[in-house]
């Protein structure tokens, strides 16, 4: 009996053994800020073989990938992508809201109950309280009783600390203007690792104040837009928006080593940051595996100052699939070729500048938000004699004072119904619903369903407005996101290392089934709120 025990236990830790070898070392979650799909089939004879296209060659592309609600933010990105879940349940519903209960805006991962590390500044007081779910990272710290790690990296801080989750070892962000830190939070440490101190105390991030000029010769980038032309904003001392630009000679009007985020150097600074976290935490040394998130933010700067078809982009997508090509070699040699996976997706895509898709004869164009502010307000005047029933707007969202409208003796859905009525008359909004109609009415398919993953009772307005393809409430240069339309939410999802099949498909993917899909691979409890459906297809 006493052998037979003894085989039992034998057999048992090697099973153990045996699962945790076929588990990788390391997942390493890749999210490009504002890479909308078509950059992977763009600009594809741009790179090289190390970067994309050994995502792409060697692991599994996923074609037809979305974001299955509205709106599409940086913020909700984010905790989408590593919740499995949407903002109707996982809570973060913008970058910034307004908070109903206290009655002004809130930011998607402030916390004034932490202080800041490295920096004296307040940009460090960061937690992820306000995301009410769990992520993969989470499940994987409670699956390894806390052994398996979990690092967040982003030049932003949202970028860092969602993908993060709550139970992370740290999340690191960049602090700009004259410091030109990697910073974090004491929701995670009291001082910075000697690692950290010593990647800042480098100067590296000093070394990216050079010029910024296109990788290639740049009558060779056909397939953006004229380098000079009228759609695009330029930085603060330079009159157009042309190559080459001098950040060192730029940088003081332009917040220091701010600069550096809208460039693409700010992506090259985020991947040696990247690099030292491997080295300094020992990410992927032993069998338990570890988590590194790693969000790419200098795609969204470039993108929102010079637009979806400008040179500037085209040059920061050369430049990123150079980092990831070094980036990928490093995990190979320090980790081991076939011991980690990778996922690489983004947050949301983003629109062409409407101005210049208005020079091509497509419908776009821009909002005057004075006009509808001051029709609104006249509407309010004349049919309830004030107002002050209207709490706040934003996010293309009307929070009504529910305690006025008590107070009135009024009557909320009737109000509610009024509001969508009256909006939906208003030029460029071509759909509007009320609070009452999200929550009660089950949406299967169209902009609806997106609005209803997007809406969340106790956070969401009392009425929700959507505007016509193509028409913003932005500048008249640059590009920006948020809507439910393809060009915010085709996005690209590519699997690659261990576990996961070459290949690629068209079937349509969701944004929710990246985090159920990891935590499959890895065998572990799914995140706590979790819709998305495990991509069978993609797992050997």
């Amino acid at each position: 009996m006493r052998y037979f025990v003894a085989f039992l236990l034998v057999f048992t830790f090697s099973l153990s053994i045996t699962a945790q070898e076929e588990r990788p070392k390391l997942v390493v979650g890749i999210v490009v800020d504002q890479m909308r799909y078509d950059y992977l089939t763009r600009f594809e004879s741009k790179y090289g073989e190390g970067g994309f296209k050994r995502l792409m060659n060697e692991g599994y592309n996923c074609k037809n990938n979305h974001f299955n609600y509205v709106p599409t933010y940086t913020g909700p990105g984010h905790a989408s992508i590593f919740t499995g879940t949407t903002p109707k349940y996982h809570g973060i519903i913008g970058n910034h809201w307004y908070d109903k209960d206290i009655k002004k805006i809130v930011y998607c991962a402030g916390d004034t109950t932490y202080n800041s590390v490295g920096t004296k500044a307040a940009s460090g007081q960061m937690s992820p309280h306000r995301m009410l779910t769990t992520t993969f990272a989470d499940e994987n710290r409670l699956f390894t009783q806390m052994r398996g790690k979990t690092i967040g990296i982003s030049i932003k801080d949202r970028g860092a600390i969602l993908p993060a989750g709550h139970s992370a070892n740290a999340a690191y962000w960049f602090q700009g203007g004259k410091e030109g830190y990697w910073i974090s939070s004491t929701f995670y440490m009291n001082e910075l690792p000697k690692w950290v101190n010593d990647f800042n105390n480098s100067n590296k991030a000093k070394s990216y104040f050079k010029v910024w000029n296109t990788l290639y010769d740049i009558e060779t980038y056909t397939e953006s837009g004229s380098d000079l032309n009228n759609f695009e904003g330029t930085f603060k001392g330079k009159e157009t928006a042309t190559f080459p630009y001098d950040l060192d000679a730029l940088k003081k009007k332009n917040n220091g080593f701010n600069i550096l985020k809208a460039t693409p150097f700010g992506n090259s600074l985020t991947t040696d940051f990247a690099l030292a976290a491997i080295d300094g935490e020992h990410l992927g040394s032993d069998n338990i595996t570890d988590v590194l998130t790693v969000s790419f933010s200098s795609t969204d700067y470039v993108g929102h100052k010079f637009g979806v078809n400008s040179k500037e982009i085209e040059d920061t997508y050369i430049r990123l699939d150079k980092d990831l090509e070094r980036f990928l070699l490093a995990l190979d040699e320090k980790v081991g070729k076939g011991e980690y996976v990778v996922f690489l997706t983004a947050d949301h895509g983003a629109v062409d500048v409407p101005a210049y898709l208005q020079s091509a004869k497509i419908p776009a164009g821009y909002l005057d938000n004075n006009e509808r502010k001051a029709l609104f307000q006249k509407f309010l005047m004349d049919k309830y004699g004030t107002t002050d029933i209207v709490e706040d707007i934003s996010n293309n969202q009307i929070f009504l004072n529910r305690a006025m409208i008590k107070a009135l003796d009024l009557d909320l859905n009737a109000i509610q119904n009024a509001v969508v009525n009256e909006q939906i008359t208003y030029p460029h909004i071509s759909k509007a619903y009320t609070a009452n109609t999200m929550g009660s009415v089950d949406f299967t398919e169209g902009i609806e369903a997106l609005l209803q993953k997007g809406f969340n009772q106790k956070r969401s307005g009392d009425v929700i407005l959507v505007n016509d393809p193509a028409y913003i409430s932005y500048g008249k240069t640059g590009s920006t996101h948020g809507s439910g339309l393809n060009y915010d939410t085709h996005v690209p999802l590519l699997f690659f290392g261990k576990g996961i099949k070459k290949g690629h498909t068209y079937k349509k993917t969701e944004i929710s089934d990246i985090a159920p899909t990891i935590s499959a691979l890895l065998g572990i409890g799914f995140p706590n709120f979790a819709i998305g459906q495990p991509l069978e297809f993609v797992l050997e």
